[in-house]
């Protein structure tokens, strides 16, 4: 099956699943798994942060950092449409007791006056405002310039509150802005980011910031029941992902700008080229999604990612230039069929 449906599908590599087999493991509660260690470093060193941890997803590493830097009883600020509010079970409220306070957002990126009035001040009325996250890449596609990065983190400082990125895909964002990861990072306390996503690596995220924040989050992750033990047979792939995968986001790019341009002479189709940053595409149209899905299984393609009439469609290791040309000459087909009808 030639999968679109995201950049979670990708399998593990050849050179992963060798790497995977051959490594050299200790027991990571210890502390002790060299493998491990050595994607810690990595990860801490390519996000300039002093120290990381190895966990288990995005949503882990993401409720980790909001327990480590809250208390119970505080607000974090965290834009409508992010990831953190919506896609992660409501955890914050569950696990750190903390409420949400939602600010509007255009292409991901918060008001920067709403943000600046959604910051809690010395009354007995209001919570304390804990932390402000913020997601680049975001799931809707664009990317944050350093500029917002930057301007968001001046105003945290200001009053002295911790930020945290949730940066799922946070070499996507990178590649895009044709700059290393850290640049991104150095206006963040902490990041996440996925392993699993575009570096094609089958589990696992990383959490990066200070050398106490990680101490406090290594404890949090063990009351998670994230304590792993030869976890560098994980570890491994990791390292593959950092050191070869990070290098090649450029192709998913590329290649999802030759789909969008392929689409686009496609007239039934509305591709919004508005949210073409990085390794997805995003098509409106008349035509019924669900029904075309079930067309494309029989022709050995999966899609979805579709809400309402938003078709998404992801790029990733697993997807060469001839799967798209077939997607697109299944997608004329079956355009074609149904005009008839």
């Amino acid at each position: 099956m030639i999968d679109f449906r995201s950049d979670t599908v990708t399998k593990p590599t050849k050179e992963m699943r060798e790497a995977m087999a051959n490594a050299i493991v200790g027991d990571d509660v210890y502390m002790d798994d060299p493998t491990i260690i050595e994607l810690e470093e990595l990860a801490a060193k390519m996000t300039g942060k002093e120290a990381a941890l190895f966990v288990t997803s995005g949503t882990m590493g993401n409720q980790l950092a909001i327990q480590t830097h809250t208390n119970r009883g505080d607000e974090i600020i965290v834009g409508k449409t992010a990831h953190i509010k919506n896609y992660e079970v409501g955890a914050a409220a569950v696990l750190s007791q903390v409420s949400y306070h939602l600010i509007n957002e255009e292409n991901g990126m918060m008001d920067l006056d709403e943000l600046r009035n959604g910051i809690r001040g010395n009354d007995i009325h209001y919570p304390d405002t804990g932390l402000i996250c913020l997601e680049n890449a975001h799931g809707s596609g664009k990317v944050a310039p350093l500029s917002y990065m930057k301007d968001v983190y001046n105003i945290a400082q200001e009053k002295n509150i911790p930020v945290h990125l949730d940066g799922a895909r946070l070499f996507n964002a990178a590649t895009y802005l044709n700059v290393e990861a850290k640049e991104i990072t150095q206006y963040v306390d902490s990041v996440t980011f996925c392993l699993s996503k575009g570096l094609a690596c089958p589990v696992g995220s990383m959490l990066c910031g200070s050398k106490t924040f990680i101490h406090k989050a290594r404890r949090g992750r063990k009351m998670l029941g994230g304590g792993m033990r030869q976890v560098g047979i994980l570890g491994a792939a990791g390292l593959v992902g950092l050191n070869k995968m990070v290098q090649r986001l450029h192709l998913d790019h590329e290649n999802a700008d030759y789909l969008a341009s392929k689409l686009s002479q496609i007239k039934e189709l509305d591709v919004d080229n508005d949210r073409l940053d990085i390794n997805m595409v995003f098509v409106k149209s008349s035509i019924d999604f669900l029904d075309l899905e079930n067309f494309m299984l029989t022709k050995g393609i999966k899609i979805s990612g579709y809400k309402g009439e938003v078709l998404r469609l992801a790029i990733h290791n697993d997807i060469k230039r001839d799967d798209i040309d077939y997607l697109i000459k299944n997608i004329h087909e079956y355009i074609s069929k149904h005009s008839h009808e």
